[in-house]
């Protein structure tokens, strides 16, 4: 072997060969090689397409299946639920009243009860005349009276008072501190008739231990 001038190896005594094919036809055959690769490529993405869009309509079928299967229990349930509704607006009703009874309740007090106390803790030859009754709503509570001595109040009793004799009006004040409720007491003006009577107007008012609270939820 020997080397040639510009450096190419010289093979002495091997078999001669010669590429005759013009260089146009080796370019179109690589371009072939090169096309052929390319549409197995492109035969293969294809294929992975296919099968991509074949498993999300599998899935989604499956999604709409169960949509179904949800939108058809839904139905049945409603179905169900439309046998009962005669006893859901009874029980909505039974609960509206429920709820009227104890918002009525709220500022409710036993007023004979109350005044039965009140006549209890008076003298016996004391009358009472005329009762005048105040008290909050539901919806309002009570207006406070503005004389700073006055206490917090939810009711109160202006009575009318007769007695035979010269009131004893501080015993009176003394007495009505073990009604319930009492929040303060305060005495009015005090006149004698002309058939020897004494007159005297007399407040009570009256704190929310007084009211009856029968009903639960009754504050």
């Amino acid at each position: 072997m020997k080397r040639t001038t510009d450096g190419r190896e010289l093979i002495l005594g091997g078999e001669p060969r010669a590429d005759l094919l013009p260089p146009e036809l080796k370019a179109a055959r690589q371009g072939r090689l090169l096309r052929r690769i390319m549409s197995i490529v492109a035969a293969g993405i294809v294929l992975v397409v296919i099968a991509a869009v074949a498993a999300v309509s599998l899935e989604a079928g499956r999604a709409q299946s169960r949509l179904d299967a949800s939108e058809a229990r839904t139905t049945e349930l409603l179905l169900e639920s439309a046998k009962y509704s005669e006893v859901r607006t009874v029980q909505n009703q039974i609960d509206l009243t429920t709820a009227a009874r104890q918002l009525a309740a709220v500022t409710e007090v036993d007023w004979r009860a109350y005044l039965g106390a009140v006549r209890a803790s008076l003298p016996s030859d004391v009358t009472i005349q005329a009762i005048t009754v105040g008290s909050g709503t539901p919806w309002a509570e009570y207006e406070q009276s503005s004389v700073p001595l006055y206490n917090p109040r939810v009711a109160s009793l202006t009575l009318s008072l007769t007695s035979p004799t010269l009131p004893a009006v501080p015993m009176w004040l003394t007495n009505l501190r073990t009604l319930p409720g009492y929040a303060d007491a305060h005495p009015g003006s005090v006149t004698r008739t002309e058939t020897g009577q004494y007159v005297v107007e007399l407040v009570i008012n009256i704190n929310k231990d007084a009211r009856s609270n029968r009903i639960a939820g009754g504050q």
